[in-house]
Parts: structure tokens; sequence; C-alpha cells
């Protein structure tokens, strides 16, 4: 699972062992100098089927565990992102109405939801798809919040922007146009505040038929003194033109027309209603997902641990399965107690593994990730 953009607030190592190690004591007493804390993981006995069949499932296992963690790591940065914005965020992990940790540590197979009379392929491919729709469901749902919440911020630019952007339908009356005239149109102007005296001066003369003395202030804030002029329709485009050489902002987004003004007053109201809805609905999925995804992932996990234990211990399955606990300060740790453990069962894997210097020119051809027994991470983010 990927953490680059997501803290990682634990870590467990997912451990499998012949039972013939009689590893327990080891773990607790001397891995890390005993810190760690250790849990066993109960992995049920599952169809297993053929080795060859094994192998294959064990391929198909390996993408849906980094695809399920990946589903996770984003379901967290929409949620932060999301609740960020409200401040919101909680670093709470929920599953199954309880703390990821007490799920995770004391974590027991569903049965009634994920028959153990099933084939493991059968299993991985329910418990893949499952978390996966919901994956596709809350990315969509986050998409429609995004563009409800760009609505929203559109709006509240409008409602609350300086005179040179914002909304005028609070501002602007009838008496202020000059309306239902063949000849004559009136446009709005916000002038820099800076730039009055200059606007004042030159106005009339921006192009031929500006009324003399029509220009008339409407509003005016920190920024920008609004104005309204009145000229001939023929030369509104020259003047706009003209008015924007001299750094005024002519609004020539605005019309005035009363079933558009109600249109505007309604805009803010219905945007704000439909991004919180939007945001509301979203949390309570992405929540949602996050504990259905954990809970399935952790089930891919515990599938992916017992395929790979039977690939290389062999059958009947006699092997015990830990969880080793890394939070807090103790993170630093996990590469140490990684070398510890391959200190301690490397002859597992082998002459190769217990002591690499035997390797000699092959050495290169060993994969540095490959451990000599099984063992997974589970970065809780």
């Amino acid at each position: 699972m990927s953490s680059s953009s997501s803290e990682v607030i634990a870590d467990y190592l997912i451990l499998s062992l012949p039972s013939s190690t009689n590893a327990r004591e080891w773990l607790e007493q001397s891995l890390n100098n005993g810190k760690q804390p250790l849990y066993n993981l109960k992995i049920p006995d599952f169809q297993s089927g053929t080795l060859d069949s094994l192998v294959q499932v064990s391929e198909e296992l390996t993408k849906i565990d980094q695809q399920l963690g990946s589903s996770v790591t984003k379901v967290i940065e929409i949620l932060n992102n999301v609740t960020e914005t409200s401040g919101q965020k909680s670093t709470t992990r929920i599953v199954q109405s309880r703390s990821i940790f007490d799920y995770i540590q004391n974590f027991q197979w569903n049965t009634s939801k994920y028959r153990l009379d099933k084939p493991i392929n059968q299993l991985s491919q329910i418990i893949s798809n499952e978390a996966i729709t919901l994956d596709n469901d809350v990315r969509s749902s986050f998409q429609n919040y995004q563009t409800a919440k760009s609505n929203f911020l559109a709006a509240d630019r409008k409602k609350n922007g300086d005179l040179s952007i914002k909304s005028l339908h609070e501002i602007v009356k009838p008496e202020n146009f000059v309306l239902d005239s063949e000849h004559l149109t009136t446009i709005l102007v916000a002038v820099p505040n800076n730039l009055v005296s200059d606007f004042n001066k030159t106005y009339e003369t921006l192009t031929q038929f500006v009324i003399p003395r029509s220009a008339e202030i409407i509003a005016k804030d920190q920024e920008y003194t609004l104005f309204a002029v009145t000229l001939f329709k023929k030369f509104q485009q020259e003047f706009v033109t003209n008015a924007r050489e001299h750094r005024w902002h002519p609004r020539t987004d605005f019309t005035y027309n009363e079933e558009v003004l109600n249109n505007l007053r309604k805009e803010f109201d219905i945007t704000k209603a439909t991004e919180l809805k939007l945001k509301n609905d979203l949390i309570r999925l992405a929540k949602t997902a996050y504990s259905d995804i954990v809970a399935s992932w952790l089930h891919i996990k515990v599938i992916r641990t017992y395929v790979e234990a039977v690939l290389r211990y062999g059958l009947p399955p006699q092997f015990d399965n830990y969880l080793i606990k890394f939070e807090g300060s103790n993170l630093k740790n996990l590469s140490k107690a990684k070398k510890e453990l391959v200190q301690k069962f490397g002859y597992l894997g082998g002459d190769g593994f217990s002591n690499n210097s035997n390797l000699h020119e092959y050495a290169s051809l060993v994969d540095t990730d490959y451990e000599p027994f099984v063992l997974y991470d589970l970065e809780i983010v």
C-alpha cells in the first residue's frame, strides 16, 4: 500500500511460520528485545485445490492486495480532503463499528458473508469485486462533490467578490437603466478607486454619442466604484474596448433582466445547499467504504498468507500465523525487526538466505524483496 501522500499511523507485519519452529516465545521475548506487541492471526482452513491452482491464484492475490491497498489510501485521501476544508479532519479509523486496531488484532473470518466451502479463487473474486465497486462509488461521488464545490465557489465569488466580478443582482435597480429603448443602452463600469478622477474627466469622450453627465454611481467598495453610463447602442462595443484600455472593467456580463436576476438570487442558496448535501453524502459513503474495503483487504491478506504458506510449507496446513504491531516511535524498528526475523528463520529459505555470502556471483539474481518465509506488510494510514 502506498503511503506517499498519507502518514503511516501503524504498521503490522503478517508472519506465517511452520508450527515446528515454535516461534511464539522467541517473538514475544527476543524480537526487538521483546518490545513489539504480538497477536495471533486466526486463519481458517480453505478449500486448497491443486498446487497449480494455488500458484495461479497467488499471482492474482498479489494484484488484488495492491489494488485494495491503493483503494484504502484513496478513500482516506478523499475523506481528509473533504473534512479538512470544514475543520472536521479525524484520524479515527473505524472498521465494522470497531477501531481498526481492534478489528485487525482480533480478526475473525466472516463465514456468513464468505463461505469457506467455496474455492479460494471464487472467494478472492467475490471479495475484490465488492471492494472495487465501493471504490468506484466513492471516486464518482467525490467527482460530483468537486463539481458542486466549484459551482458554489463561483457563486460565492459572485456574491462576495469585489465590484469587478461580483453578481450585481442585489445592487442594481430598474431606475439605474434605460430600459426598452430602441437606440439607447446603459453600461455598467467598475472603475478602480484610484482611477475615478480619470473616469469622470474622460468617459464622455470615449466614443461618440455618450450621453453627457449620464454617469451615475451605483455602488462602491474598497477596490472599485461602479458607474452606470448611458450611450447609443451603436457605439457600445467601441466604448467597452476603449474603457478596457483605460484599465476600467466594463461589466458586459450583466444585462438587466428580472428573470435572470431572480435566478441569480437563488443561485447562491441552491449551490450552497447542493454542495453541503453532496459533502455529507460523500463523508457517509467514504466512511462506510473505508470500513468495508479495509475488511475486504484484510480478508484478502489472510487468503494470500494461507496460499503462500501452503506453497512454501506444504500440505496439510501446519503453520502458525502472527501479527507484529509497530506504531509511533516504534515504526522505525520495522526494518530492524525484519532483519532479526531473517537471521532467526532464514534457514527456512535454504542456505542462500541463512548466509547470503554463500551466493557469490548469484547474489544479484536473488529478489531482495523475497523473504525466506511468509511475511507481508499491512500499513495503516
